[in-house]
């Protein structure tokens, strides 16, 4: 099994969401099966396809950790694609056109305001042809012949060719557009399976007829449901939400793939930990029609998900000085983004500035900071502390509690107390309680 994912190379830059969620269906369709992922560059465009932007694909893809199994560029095919052009120009499968996008465009207003369907009007054999005209070129359908596949996802999927325009597959200055070169490709590279957005079921329709034409047999076909924004229509900000933005925002990148395998089929969106988790649940039996609806703010949730359950060792290389095992199992359940871990170190082993808290709350400060000098530190100091105060004082809860967390650690909110109070350590607790005391 061999599987497929195509990027066209643009100034527009990085990943989207969606064509992250596209090659991650590839992705995983191939390690559940043990297949081969390829990434095929689409640069026939030489002008517009430069390194650098190829080189953010790449770049893109294995910060995602969607490994790929070999990359093909179709700029460095052409020769290939010339070939079997020429095949299909002897089979009378491909046939020149002379027409400018201008009476292209005219003659489709036409057409529409005679209720008729905008479908191109091949001209009889023998029609004169302009001099001094490049021409266009057209795959010619079979008209013949309806065109019908089983979708992986849609079902049973059928076209009449008579209602579709032949396709142009080739410019008049000699370059390629993407369909015919697609199809050489996957026939020469022995693709067996792609997957799609719902938006190519046409195109699909049409290349169908081009495997045909050149004797192989198509590989088998999903398209899946678009992507659209939580609010239910298509969304513009969907463009560029994607992995430079993630990468800068500091999200992990199993929050957002663990959410783009799940959405819009009947499996439960939860924070999965690796790409083979995910694959051992795959299955496009699970994948609706309905528009899968998109949230950056669900990939903030199962980003924080993700971390409250990540071990030490997965991200031991991604953390500051400071910050070692005993400190992350402390800290991971209050983060929401890795890179606040750093925001910790001087709650734990640094200075703080003293608290501001109100006056009727110094006196218990005060006796915080003598009894804590007498525990015992190598057991529960936490429990041990606030058990003598709850006595002493007569406060219990937020009245309690409160006063304490913001002298200890200089917020109102954070990690469980006891384990923290063990890792600030008993002199610094002391002086922390001490300087609020005194504020």
């Amino acid at each position: 099994m061999t599987v497929v994912t195509r990027f066209a190379p643009s100034p527009t830059g990085r990943l989207h969401v969606g064509n992250i969620r596209t090659a991650l269906h590839n992705f995983l369709f191939s390690r559940k099966h043990g297949g081969r992922f390829l990434l095929r560059i689409d640069d026939t465009d030489l002008e517009r396809s430069r390194e650098e932007y190829v080189e953010a694909i790449v770049d893109d893809l294995s910060w995602l950790g969607l490994k790929t199994d070999a990359m093909v560029r179709q700029s460095e095919r052409f020769a290939l694609y010339e070939r079997e052009f020429e095949r299909l120009k002897t089979a009378g499968r491909v046939y020149a056109c002379y027409e400018t996008p201008e009476e292209l465009e005219l003659r489709r207003k036409v057409l529409l305001g005679r209720g008729l369907p905008p479908v191109y009007e091949r001209k009889a054999e023998g029609s004169p042809v302009p001099e001094d005209v490049a021409p266009h070129w057209r795959f010619k359908l079979d008209h013949d012949h309806p065109i019908e596949w089983d979708d992986l996802i849609r079902g049973h999927q059928k076209f009449d060719p008579k209602l579709i325009s032949d396709p142009v597959i080739r410019r008049a200055d000699g370059s390629w557009l993407y369909l015919l070169p697609s199809v050489i490709d996957d026939i020469d590279l022995e693709i067996t399976n792609i997957v799609r957005g719902e938006d190519h079921v046409s195109n699909s329709a049409v290349q169908l007829q081009m495997f045909a034409a050149l004797g192989a047999e198509p590989p088998k076909l999903a398209h899946e449901a678009l992507l659209v924004a939580a609010e239910g229509k298509l969304s513009k900000r969907l463009g560029s939400y994607g992995a430079e933005h993630l990468r800068e925002e500091g999200v992990e990148p199993m929050a957002l793939l663990s959410l783009l395998a799940r959405i819009g089929t009947s499996e439960p969106v939860e924070a999965v930990p690796s790409l083979d988790g995910l694959a051992a649940t795959f299955d496009f039996a699970h994948f609706g029609r309905a528009p899968a609806h998109f949230d950056p703010h669900d990939v903030e949730l199962l980003n924080a998900k993700l971390l409250h359950h990540l071990d030490h060792k997965d991200v031991s290389d991604r953390l500051p000085d400071g910050v070692g095992e005993e400190e992350w199992l402390v800290l991971r359940g209050n983060l929401g983004h890795l890179a606040e871990a750093a925001e910790w170190i001087p709650v734990l082993s640094g200075e703080i500035d003293a608290a501001e808290v109100v006056q009727d709350d110094k006196p218990l400060l005060d006796e915080a900071a003598r009894l804590a000098t007498s525990l015992d530190w190598s057991d529960d100091p936490w429990h041990a502390l606030t058990d003598q105060l709850k006595a002493s004082s007569g406060r219990k809860g937020r009245a309690l509690f409160r006063p304490l967390r913001l002298a200890i650690t200089g917020r109102e909110s954070g990690p469980e107390m006891a384990p923290l109070v063990r890792l600030i350590g008993k002199e610094r607790t002391v002086q922390r309680l001490q300087k609020s005391a005194l504020a």
